[in-house]
């Protein structure tokens, strides 16, 4: 494995090639047993640290998610987006599903506008919603998010999970039962038409979400591959720290991202009412206190240190800016051992919407 820097603030770059060094470590140590077969830059990109992806292009390791539960205005969105940006986020995680792409993409052209940033310091990504995994509805989708985004390419477009749906412009099509609609679409066919998105200059990197390790293979080992997925964005923190599934990953060249790294939202649309607060857990509020952190920035710490890239939705403005101040710290082997054994395998997003659907991902142990 090597390690590379890119010229620019001392010390920053000495954080990002410690924080390469001590993943490597953890990656090859008897615990893990699990050498990774492939080359990762993990570079200073002026406020955090990136990942080089496999098809070449940049990864800011810790992200700003934008989903929000449906009580919350919109306006919101636009509201935290520059906050995010303010204080140094340059990785931005949206989705059509989401809806709320019209504001945060006005949020990004304030912040371009005003000098903050420039496009080209940005990472955005998008995902293709469920109704339209029909290839000829990919480029559709896609192509809905950017005219709300108000821009001309994503950085990153992803299948935002592997169950299809029936098209139309219900984001949840339900029958007279009140029972999803469910449709069987060959991933293969949905990534061969991101794949042409890619192509069209639509997005510079493409990926998948939710995916268990037999349907990534499925992709990889599809006839005609042109593109590998780049990444697999999955619910993982302290309590589904999903190492068989990152081992696996890096095994493929494929970064694993982290959603729900600090837990989940409450939206009882989603989530169960009586799942556990994962930051109120003991080992992590004592980690936090002995390293004067808060227990979120403890878990977002833990995985930078594993090489995920991490995703920390807020609309808070206080916590916002406390998600970001991850990397002037460390946590011992010792913290990071504590936490690997808090994996209890729980799952706070179990989109039983899907359990009936021959893709559903989560009856595979990984």
């Amino acid at each position: 494995m090597t390690w590379s820097r890119q010229q620019g603030s001392r010390d920053r770059n000495k954080e990002c090639w410690s924080l390469a060094f001590y993943s490597a470590q953890v990656n090859q140590g008897k615990e893990r047993q699990s050498l990774i077969a492939w080359t990762v830059d993990i570079m200073d990109l002026k406020h955090s640290c990136s990942v080089k992806l496999n098809d070449g292009h940049l990864m800011p390791m810790l992200g700003f998610g934008t989903f929000a539960s449906e009580e919350i205005p919109k306006s919101k969105a636009t509201e935290a987006t520059k906050v995010a940006i303010d204080v140094g986020f340059r990785h931005i995680d949206a989705a059509y599903f989401y809806q709320n792409e019209e504001e945060v993409g006005q949020a990004l052209r304030d912040k371009i506008a005003d000098g903050t940033v420039k496009r080209e310091d940005l990472f955005y990504t998008t995902k293709i919603w469920t109704t339209f995994f029909r290839p000829e509805l990919v480029r559709q989708c896609l192509e809905r998010s950017l005219k709300k985004l108000g821009l001309d390419y994503v950085d990153l477009c992803i299948i935002h999970m592997p169950t299809a749906m029936q098209p139309g412009e219900e984001l949840m099509p339900k029958d007279a039962n009140g029972k999803a609609i469910l449709e069987t679409v060959d991933i293969r066919d949905t990534w061969e038409a991101l794949e042409k998105c890619k192509d069209a200059g639509l997005s510079k990197s493409i990926g998948v979400s939710n995916f268990n390790h037999k349907q990534l293979e499925l992709i990889l080992n599809k006839p005609g591959l042109k593109y590998k997925p780049t990444c697999n964005q999955v619910e993982c923190h302290p309590y589904l720290n999903q190492s068989k599934l990152l081992e696996f990953c890096n095994s493929k060249g494929i970064v694993l991202v982290a959603y729900s790294a600090l837990g989940s939202h409450r939206d009882p649309n989603w989530i169960s009412s009586d799942s556990p607060y994962l930051l109120e857990d003991p080992v992590l509020m004592t980690i936090a206190k002995k390293h004067n952190r808060t227990p979120g920035q403890v878990a977002l710490r833990y995985q930078l240190q594993r090489g995920v890239v991490v995703l920390a939705k807020s609309f808070n403005e206080k916590r916002i800016k406390e998600n970001f101040q991850v990397f002037d710290f460390e946590l011992t082997s010792e913290d990071m051992k504590a936490i690997d054994s808090l994996n209890r395998n729980f799952r706070y997003s179990k989109m039983s919407f899907a359990m009936d659907h021959p893709y559903y991902p989560f009856l595979e142990e990984y």
